[in-house]
């Protein structure tokens, strides 16, 4: 119940990772298979995305993606980057860090929490508006953006587009049609291993946004013998800036092929139908949820907290002693707040028993 935080792997994820460490006890780690393998990666994440494969690189955790495009930008002082405060930290502090370059940052100020709509950023735009950075799905409340709605303004206006897509990728369609950078580890509701990702940049922009990660892997380099000028690999390559994690690759591209095959639109309406039947058991358990419950912008994350009852610290505990993962979060008043997650495979039945431990403790 906690795919907003960090994923169970799926046994056939963790077998494909098996599998590639028992050929590495016998054969190299890079051998041409691998890279073959590596490269149809690439195709597969552009599938899942609306993306070329050259607009790939294979790269996690979403905060490497992030941290390239806000070093990697041809920034001016007075430039403005619109984004939001109280977004998960990854999406907040590189951007804030661009004020020691000139960078000006403004803050999205939504009435609700994580309530971004193609209004509000519409009014929160200037002329000196370079970029907008958000996340597909706020991780706190679960509310998902209009990502194309947004995006389409965006691009009317030459603004780009930065998506931190972690809690929409492999949970519900995360399209770059208007995006132009977009950075997602798989160890959420991609179901796949930690620190393996994708980071998608547009490919009319790769010459605009310099790789600020060299090594001998991204930088032409023949022989391996190095060249009297900085020359940049074509493609997604150019952003990988040494030896990828294999391992983690393999298991990522096993999770994207499994949710490709079962059909994003059937991913998604199966986490709104589980939603569905969370939220009037938590209700009757005393519980308020924060974020949409139904509706365009509703996803699989369901937030609630309540006054009265057992202490939330203490509900958390009782799930974790038996065997029931859920996220504990605080508000920016400290409020504590649980939070389920549950993907595709989990269960009415599950939904159920975990209310009754919660019952349990009154």
């Amino acid at each position: 119940m906690a795919h907003a935080g960090v994923c169970i792997l799926p046994k056939r994820v963790v077998n494909v990772m098996k599998g590639y460490l028992d050929e590495c006890a016998l054969a190299h780690q890079e051998s041409g298979e691998v890279w073959k393998h590596l490269n149809e990666t690439r195709v597969i994440a552009g599938r899942l995305i609306g993306a070329k494969a050259a607009e790939i690189a294979l790269l996690g955790p979403t905060s490497v993606g992030l941290s390239l495009v806000a070093n990697g930008l041809p920034w001016q002082p007075g430039d403005e980057v619109i984004c939001y405060q109280d977004d998960y930290p990854a999406n907040v502090y590189p951007w804030m860090e661009l004020e020691r370059k000139g960078v000006v940052i403004r803050f999205l100020k939504p009435e609700q929490p994580g309530h971004i709509t193609p209004e509000l950023v519409e009014q929160a735009l200037t002329d000196k508006t370079r970029m907008v950075a958000l996340a597909s799905c706020h991780f706190f409340t679960g509310f998902r953006i209009d990502v194309n709605a947004i995006g389409k303004l965006l691009r009317e206006r030459k603004v780009w587009f930065c998506l931190d897509a972690i809690q929409t990728l492999g949970a519900f369609d995360t399209s770059v049609e208007y995006v132009d950078f977009l950075s997602a580890d798989a160890h959420k509701w991609l179901l796949g291993p930690m620190a393996a990702g994708i980071f998608y940049v547009r490919e009319e922009l790769q010459e605009v946004l310099r790789p600020s990660l060299i090594g001998a892997w991204n930088v032409h380099a023949p022989n391996f013998i190095s060249q009297d000028q900085v020359r940049f690999e074509p493609g997604g390559r150019r952003y990988e800036p040494g030896v990828l994690n294999a391992v983690g690759i393999y298991g990522m591209r096993e999770a994207m092929e499994m949710l490709l095959n079962i059909g994003m639109d059937v991913v998604s309406q199966r986490l709104l139908d589980l939603k569905n039947h969370l939220t009037p058991k938590l209700a009757a358990l005393g519980f308020e949820v924060t974020g949409p419950v139904d509706g365009p912008n509703a996803s699989g994350i369901t937030t609630a907290t309540r006054s009265g009852g057992a202490p939330l610290q203490q509900v958390f505990d009782h799930l974790a002693a038996n065997h029931v993962a859920v996220s504990l979060r605080h508000n920016r008043s400290e409020v504590p707040h649980l939070r389920f997650s549950p993907h595709f495979y989990n269960t009415e039945a599950e939904i159920d028993q975990v209310c009754g431990l919660i019952a349990e403790l009154g």
